[in-house]
């Protein structure tokens, strides 16, 4: 295992703890095992919660597998576990399950003392007293939480400093001081703490964060610069309500923003993220920083323009840094830029006159879809460089209805050699029923459909149901066979394109004849 060396904070990652307090997340022992190994192995955080005592038999079987696995790899007084002031259950409890380190819960609200606990502030400090040296006289290390303490420094802050003076002498390792409800500001975190600090300066103290107005991460990083000896975060930000802030975002920001060291490595990060996400059913945002599946995907071509000349948008977040690659967008908003960035990724070279031609096509495909993505651009490509692009049969507008247990329909309105026809028709399926309606409105100005001989259907590699379709038809020629491509988000259309393709082809060989012996035609 690599040597840890001290960081200049504390990461604290409470995800299997407070995170599961997430409506409707709760993590199976064999999940919380596997996310328990993935923050203290792979990503290397300090300091992980991972229960709260007492909760269910289940929650015994999760604790011990995790503290077995860490006691194998020397990292047992990392794992913690909240407990109660409940006359030593919640030490029986911890101990059962072979732990080393109990994060037990005061008030640090002189409200939540007497109208919850219905005690007076020494009557409750007297219990912490017990709880605590019964706790040591085990064998345990002590944390404490303040609960509630953000308010309970607003409202009285003479209760929270008598509260820990009268426990200084008690051996507690970190005295975690909570902003249960969310409800600080990044000046008044910073001040709070402070104040804390110089008051108690021999006492380790952690901030734990809320994000109930959106400002948890922005709390953690006053918190670091008050002095903080640790600070608390989870995976995707869970945690009841808004949740907690996040570990990719705390990390990033005390490293970038504060210079800090830390021993994180963040190229587990989204790994942990996406295992998280798996285990927990909460999907996040594709646009949640660093660890969103959009973060690192420039859209705007004025963008992918000015990285292809000098990396002008580039930061110190880099997608590499997270073993994830940048990405260019293609669709309306994109530009030359970001055709050669996504060709230049596939190792595809093409002349300017063809990078034109794609450019174009993917611009269009772009207003029926949101965007085009590299593993779409071969099938765009195949589908313009064989392109003759004629026009002699033009489609205007095209409506299919498919119904389980009734015959699809199609009414079409096309340009064919410069006059507009419409036609409806029934089939099986949407693609039948076109080709019904195509077929009438060719056989009344004398041409035929040719005959349809195999018909494929291919999306990229990836399986993605928003993937580009790719239609190859091969028809009956009279020399031969004929193979079309068409290229759409919707497999019918696309279908459609190829046919529009052949028809033209076919249009465009019949009518050369007659332009050659008619130059004025």
């Amino acid at each position: 295992m690599r040597q840890r060396t001290r960081p200049d904070i504390q990461i604290l990652d409470t995800t299997l703890r407070d995170g599961e307090q997430t409506h409707g997340v709760s993590f199976s022992p064999a999940e919380k095992t596997n996310i328990g190994k993935a923050l203290l192995e792979l990503v290397r955080v300090d300091r992980i919660e991972v229960a709260s005592a007492r909760v269910s038999d289940g929650e015994i079987e999760a604790v011990s597998a995790i503290i077995d696995w860490a006691r194998g790899v020397g990292l047992a007084d990392r794992v913690e576990v909240l407990g109660f002031v409940d006359y030593g259950k919640s030490l029986d409890w911890l101990q059962a399950a072979g732990g080393h380190v109990i994060n037990l819960l005061a008030k640090g609200s002189e409200k939540h003392c007497l109208h919850q606990l219905g005690k007076t502030p020494d009557e409750h400090l007297l219990d912490l007293r017990a709880n605590i040296a019964l706790a040591r006289e085990q064998g345990l290390r002590v944390n404490l939480y303040l609960e509630d303490w953000s308010n309970g420094y607003r409202d009285n802050r003479d209760f929270v400093y008598r509260l820990v003076d009268g426990l200084a002498d008690t051996g507690v390792a970190h005295y975690m001081l909570p902003d249960t409800l969310g409800v600080m500001t990044p000046d008044q975190v910073a001040a709070a703490l402070t104040d804390m600090i110089r008051r108690f300066p021999e006492l380790a103290f952690d901030f734990h964060p809320h994000n109930d107005y959106g400002l948890a991460t922005a709390n953690v990083v006053a918190a670091a610069q008050a002095g903080a000896a640790a600070v608390h975060c989870t995976v995707n930000c869970l945690g009841e309500r808004a949740g907690n802030a996040s570990l990719a975002e705390v990390v990033v920001n005390l490293r970038d923003q504060l210079g800090l060291d830390l021993g994180i490595d963040e190229t587990h990060l989204v790994r942990v993220s996406e295992l998280v996400e798996h285990f927990s059913g909460k999907r996040i945002a594709d646009n949640a920083p660093i660890v969103g599946e959009d973060v690192f995907t420039q859209t705007a071509g004025i963008h992918a323009d000015g990285d292809h000349k000098a990396s002008l948008y580039h930061t110190r977040l880099s997608p590499e840094r997270f073993a994830r690659s940048r990405r260019y967008a293609l669709g309306k908003l994109a530009g030359k830029a970001s055709l050669l960035k996504n060709l230049e990724r596939l190792d595809i070279s093409l002349s300017e006159a063809n990078q034109r031609k794609v450019l174009q096509r993917v611009v269009e495909l772009g207003d029926s879809k949101k965007t085009i993505t590299s593993d779409d651009l071969p099938f765009i490509i195949a589908e313009v460089l064989e392109s003759k692009d004629y026009d002699h049969l033009e489609l205007l507008s095209c409506t299919t209805n498919s119904s389980l247990d009734l015959p699809a329909t199609a009414a079409i309105r096309v340009r064919l050699l410069g006059e507009e026809h419409s036609a409806i028709a029934g089939g099986n399926g949407g693609f039948d029923a076109f080709t019904g309606a195509l077929a009438k409105i060719l056989k009344r100005q004398g041409f035929t459909l040719p005959e349809l001989l195999d018909f494929e259907v291919r999306i990229p590699k990836g399986g993605r149901s928003d993937a580009l379709t790719e239609c190859i038809i091969t028809w009956a020629g009279e020399t031969g066979e004929i193979r079309t491509r068409g290229v759409h988000c919707n497999q019918v259309f696309a279908a459609i394109n190829a046919t529009l393709r052949v028809v033209n082809l076919r249009l465009q060989n019949a009518l050369q004849p007659l332009r050659s012996s008619n130059p004025a035609a």
